[in-house]
């Protein structure tokens, strides 16, 4: 029996030999093979910095994790100064906005300040809406002009709260005014409680007799622009000044005008006039004079090669 054990032992000692001898092959085998890598590497590194004689060589580093930047404090400004930050802000829009395609790219991307915070959203709603212009009913060529739904119609109730001006344009489609231009509770008008002036702009006046052969009827738009203009002052609550102002080519005392004024006179509101046709005094005062003895009537009067007021009429 002791035989057999000493037996045993020495057969697992040749074992355990056995099992080492071929562990500490493997290991020095991969010691030599990470030995050449590192030569290789080396010499690779050596190549490189012999190609580039004027410029040392150095090692790839990555690069330092930028220190976080720090906040500006814009809530901590008194609100005049954030106000006057606004008013750079929304510099490029221009003072008028019609229902146009080139709004998304023009102030689309501006609105997205009012979705900051509650407190930003607020001034910059009601700067924004507070100093532009809205037209009523869109005036630009395009995909809106015949829309039913007008620019008001499409703004919220709060947007409509801080309006403080409007603007009617008349003259386009004097011969077959758009189904949209009528006045409904859809275009929200009983929401502009702030909006104290509305400005009217003629384009055209169609009792000009260059529209004779062209007019739908006499006195057919003159009635439309009365009575658009008489169901505009109804909606708006808290209109107290109509400001007038047309293009050159209408007259003051044409009845295009005349019968707008008998309109905003029967209101009671007080009539003003705009900056470019140069009107003064009441609406029964003659005409401003002429500016470098050129006529205010400029189809009729101003030649101009290759058209013709028949022609410009045709085309309109």
């Amino acid at each position: 029996m002791p035989r057999k054990t000493a037996r045993r032992g020495s057969t697992a000692q040749k074992s355990s030999q056995t099992l080492q001898m071929p562990m500490s092959a493997e290991s020095g085998k991969a010691n030599r093979e990470a030995s050449v890598a590192v030569t290789e590497t080396q010499h690779m590194t050596a190549s490189i910095a012999s190609l580039t004689l004027d410029t040392p060589f150095r090692p790839f580093q990555k690069k330092k994790p930028k220190p976080p930047e720090k906040v500006f404090p814009f809530l901590l400004l008194p609100s005049e100064l954030r106000i006057k930050i606004y008013e750079y802000f929304f510099a490029d829009i221009t003072e008028v906005l019609d229902l146009s395609r080139e709004n998304h790219k023009r102030i689309h991307k501006n609105l997205g300040l009012m979705r900051t915070c509650r407190l930003i959203s607020n001034e910059a709603t009601h700067f924004f809406y507070s100093t532009r212009t809205f037209r009523l009913f869109p005036t630009t060529p395009g995909r809106y002009y015949k829309t039913k739904k007008p620019l008001l119609a499409r703004l919220s109730a709060r947007q409509r709260r801080c309006l403080t001006r409007i603007e009617m344009r008349l003259g386009p489609g004097w011969s077959a005014p758009p189904a949209g231009w009528v006045v409904n509770a859809a275009l929200g008008l009983q929401d502009c409680i702030h909006v104290h002036t509305l400005a009217v702009y003629v384009q055209v006046d169609p009792s000009d007799n260059i529209f004779n052969e062209f007019r739908r009827a006499d006195g057919f738009y003159e009635e439309f622009s009365r009575e658009l203009l008489a169901s505009t002052l109804k909606g708006l609550p808290a209109v107290r000044t109509i400001e007038f102002d047309a293009y050159e080519s209408v007259q003051k005392r044409g009845p295009m005008m005349r019968s707008l004024f008998s309109v905003a006179t029967e209101s009671g509101k007080a009539i003003t006039w705009g900056p470019d046709r140069g009107w003064f005094g009441a609406p029964e005062d003659p005409e401003p004079p002429t500016k470098n003895g050129v006529p205010n009537r400029y189809l009729d009067s101003v030649p101009i090669t290759g058209f013709t007021a028949q022609g410009f009429v045709a085309a309109a």
